[in-house]
């Protein structure tokens, strides 16, 4: 086995994830109140005409539904969020233009189902007008303390300096590669792994490095999951998607993290709605595999194994064993066979059928992988007779979101043993694209589709 995967255990690098913390938490808190300020405001928009013109009329519910068809429209509109740059911004626009068709949609059905038919032209314009005004002041209100009291609390932004001298601008961690033992190397999962805990819980990553180095990190940071950033005046090979500033020093924004909160939310909720039912009916099913698994051979029902998951950072993936305990490839490193000896009798049916792979439906409960996505690979992996990484440097790429149980390179026929590079080829491109396009529609789609090839000529 490669000498680079000989170690690949947990180091002591998550004590300085640590350090960085988790800004989402105080940033959805943030969400909830700018929602609630936003309700506000509708709300007070309804009580003007209650209380200047008619005080008998039942705004009460007008404003409940109103309230409740504004939250859905807003958040998809993405009106509850917050711009990461060297400014904070909390945007008004998208919640103006929520709260427009919100109540033109309000009144168009208020109006087509005669929920209140003395409801005046005049009473109209004042919930209209004063709603409208209230939120863009509650807004600005609400941008200026952000900027003033909170950036530090929302926005965990960092600064690492490879052997290069950089000023740390003020709101900056920051630490030296050499005092952690890091390097951007490619070819090594563990050094990936690292990198991916040091950086747990920031947004903003920049780099200052050498110049021969710079490539090596643009890499490193494409599939890390984060806004990335290096120092340099070059723009050429690294693939720059825009060009941003550190104070005076110019930067080349080389990564973004795929999905910003409200769809990784989404995508989560997904999951969620998706997994814990699907774990609650199946429950008697998978106790008998589990007995199955038990009389058919010794050893534990269930498989771990030591994969890469999301920002390159190494999770143990859960499946029913198939393979005798004593015969079993904890590294992954040899690719399963046609009529393989390993396999058990109980084995071959879960693998032929993909019921082997319902464990991770436990993986997907605990936040490690998600029900769609790039497959995660076992460290010792390969393609003829080298590793993935070594084949195609984009490997990592793939890395930007949660591993899935299935996806859109196993819908695609992408399925089975890697004897030959081309087997890795057309599943990281695959991979790419359904990181590239993601969407809530796209996951529903590959889930239906993946009922088509539960069964596949090239599982065994």
């Amino acid at each position: 086995m490669d000498a680079r995967l000989a170690n690949p255990g947990r180091t002591d690098e998550r004590k300085f994830s640590a350090f960085w913390g988790q800004p989402h938490s105080v940033r959805v808190r943030l969400y909830i109140v700018m929602l609630l300020v936003d309700v506000t405001a509708i709300g007070i928009g309804f009580a003007l005409p209650a209380l200047l013109m008619r005080p008998e009329a039942q705004y009460v519910p007008m404003f409940i539904v109103a309230a409740a068809m504004y939250s859905v429209i807003a958040f998809n509109a993405g009106a509850f969020s917050v711009g990461i740059n060297d400014r904070l911004a909390v945007e008004t626009g998208p919640a103006i233009r929520s709260l427009m068709f919100t109540y033109a949609t309000f009144f168009l059905i208020a109006y087509f189902f005669r929920l209140d038919r003395d409801l005046s032209r005049l009473q109209l314009i004042i919930t209209m007008v004063s709603g409208s005004i209230l939120l863009i002041v509650f807004r600005q209100i609400m941008a200026a303390y952000v900027q003033l009291r909170l950036r530090a609390k929302l926005v965990y932004q960092l600064l690492i300096r490879d052997r290069v001298d950089a000023r740390i601008p003020d709101g900056f961690r920051h630490f030296d590669t050499d005092t952690v033992g890091l390097r951007p190397d490619l070819k090594d999962p563990a050094m990936l792994n690292m990198f991916s805990n040091l950086i747990g819980g920031c947004e903003r990553v920049v780099i200052a490095c050498p110049f021969e180095e710079r490539k090596a990190w643009a890499m490193m940071l494409k599939g890390a999951n984060v806004r990335g950033e290096i120092i340099a005046q070059e723009i050429d090979q690294f693939g720059a998607l825009g060009v941003s500033k550190l104070e005076r020093a110019p930067t080349l924004l080389v990564s973004v993290g795929p999905l910003q909160l409200r769809k990784a939310i989404a995508k989560r909720a997904f999951d969620l709605m998706f997994c814990i039912p699907v774990l609650i009916l199946m429950a008697p099913a998978l106790a008998m595999v589990a007995l199955a698994i038990k009389l058919d051979s010794r050893g534990p029902v269930l498989f771990r194994q030591r994969r890469v998951g999301q920002g390159n950072a190494f999770f143990d993936i859960l499946k029913f064993r198939s393979m005798r305990t004593d015969m079993s490839d904890a590294s992954g490193s040899q690719s399963t066979r046609r009529d393989d000896d390993r396999i058990t009798r109980v084995g071959y049916f879960i693998r032929r059928t993909s019921i082997d792979e319902l464990p991770q439906l436990f993986n997907v409960l605990m936040g490690q992988m998600s029900i769609v996505g790039p497959r995660p690979h076992a460290l010792g992996s390969t393609a003829g007779e080298r590793l993935f990484w070594d084949i195609d440097e984009r490997y990592w790429h793939r890395h930007a979101l949660k591993p899935g149980i299935t996806g859109l390179a196993q819908v695609r026929g992408f399925r089975g043993a890697t004897h030959q590079e081309e087997d890795l080829t057309g599943r990281l491109q695959a991979d790419l694209e359904y990181i590239s396009k993601w969407s809530f529609w796209l996951d529903l789609t590959i889930v239906v589709m993946t009922l088509k090839v539960l069964v596949h000529k090239n599982t065994y």
